[in-house]
């Protein structure tokens, strides 16, 4: 039986924690900062956890489940 492969999309967007969720970067940082506010800019920055009903289909795109 071959391997089973991840999305390779997926696997560049999400990481997986400690715990086992789904990991991702906090989106609205890609331009357009001159408008936004230094707390906004802020708050945005390091990482989220995907939202619970996104985690099942994330998992599996990472071939976890």
């Amino acid at each position: 039986m071959p391997k089973q492969k991840s999305n390779r999309g997926a696997r560049k967007r999400f990481k997986i924690s400690g715990t086992g969720l789904a990991v991702r970067g906090s989106a609205g940082l890609r331009h357009g900062m001159v408008s936004k506010n230094r707390k906004n800019k802020r708050k945005k920055t390091g990482n989220t956890v995907v939202a619970k009903a996104d985690q099942a289909r994330v998992l599996r795109m990472l071939g976890q489940r």
